[in-house]
């Protein structure tokens, strides 16, 4: 039996919380069959102690399950955690340089599954919001972190093209992100070819992310809303263990279809730690040209969603043809018609955020 073998055995291995296996995310370093005795190293970041005890117990029941395997010896590496920064402070997303925290407020936006919107609904936001921070004399201070890694749309939606400028050499070099609509974007599409499809596996997915986080010159911002990728996967993983989230947004739309999937998605934040600020439901309703709502997708799963997890619903965005053109064009409809429906909701979102961020920071203790 070959190491890869023995891998493609270990697959039936979950990470506690998540779908993925314990080898899709790179976990597992070493794997052999020697004399009867099967070893395998594999290498964790928790500072969780039921997790490694949880995996080894794990590890060990599938390969005794293994034809030949007569003992066992599992070595499980454990590293920690950088600990998370207290509510409200955020992180330093290039901290690893030694700078102080500059970055007030980290709020990922995700949803259990691919088309309901998520990455339109994450570049209205963050437009919003840095349109409500500039009222508050406050411009520039928005920041979006595209780790949508395999279907990076951010670049589209805002009108950005070309490669980020680089300030710095070797292990000191920093990446500037591309400054639009009052907001700061780094995205995977200003570093692939068009033409090139994003083909990794979970261990490139998590080093991308890290570089997203540690590797890029922010500078000082309120906020920086984070578009994930649909699912509880690598990306997932990656971020939660390498940015001190505030919280988290999930996108749905009405249907069930959609619901029951995001509702999975909250589950998950929930359990890595990552406060639920609220839920928002996306192609809401149609409005006809005689005024008419038609609820197309049915209704009442963002409420719903919102009550099985325990958090609100932040708001309801209708479904416009303006939304989606405006994405085509590189132009969100919160800035080509600020005073439509749509952008009226997402700033209402952007300013319920906002509020909230505030005052978990003032009931946090010692604030």
């Amino acid at each position: 039996m070959t190491p890869d073998d023995i891998k493609e055995h270990l697959r039936q291995v979950k990470y506690p919380g998540f779908s993925r296996d314990i080898v899709s995310f790179g976990l597992v370093r070493s794997a052999a069959l020697v004399d009867g005795t099967a070893k395998v190293a594999i290498a964790i970041s928790t500072n969780d102690p039921k997790i490694p005890l949880f995996l080894k117990n794990e590890v060990e029941k599938c390969l005794r399950a293994l034809p030949g395997v007569k003992e066992t010896i599992i070595d499980v590496a454990v590293s920690a955690v950088k600990a998370a920064a207290p509510a409200g402070t955020g992180g330093n997303l290039a901290g690893s340089k030694g700078a102080p925290k500059t970055i007030k407020y980290a709020v990922a936006i995700a949803s259990g599954k691919g088309g309901v919107g998520k990455s339109t609904f994450a570049v209205n936001l963050a437009c919003a919001l840095a349109q409500v921070l500039t009222e508050q004399g406050r411009p520039g201070r928005v920041g979006l972190m595209d780790c949508d890694i395999y279907g990076p749309s951010v670049p589209l939606m805002m009108g950005l093209q070309g490669r980020p400028e680089v300030e710095g050499e070797g292990t000191a070099a920093l990446l500037v992100p591309i400054e639009r609509h009052g907001v700061k974007v780094m995205s995977m599409g200003f570093l692939v070819d068009d033409n090139t499809p994003v083909i990794w596996r979970g261990p490139m997915i998590m080093k991308t992310i890290q570089q997203f986080v540690q590797n890029v010159k922010w500078g000082e911002l309120d906020i920086v809303i984070v578009d994930l990728p649909p699912g509880t996967g690598d990306a997932q993983l990656s971020l939660v263990q390498t940015l001190p989230l505030d919280g988290a947004v999930i996108v749905t739309t009405p249907q069930p279809a959609a619901t029951n999937i995001a509702r999975k998605g909250g589950l998950m934040f929930q359990k890595v730690n990552v406060p639920l600020l609220g839920v928002a439901e996306n192609m809401s309703y149609f409005t006809d040209p005689a005024g008419n709502k038609h609820t197309l997708f049915g209704e009442g799963g963002g409420i719903i969603t919102a009550e099985r997890l325990g958090t609100i619903l932040l708001g309801q965005v209708p479904l416009l043809p303006d939304i989606r053109e405006g994405g085509d064009r590189g132009v969100p409809i919160v800035v080509s018609a600020p005073q439509s429906t749509a952008a009226v909701v997402f700033r209402e979102i952007a300013g319920a955020l906002l509020a909230q961020l505030s005052h978990r920071t003032a009931a946090a203790p010692g604030a």
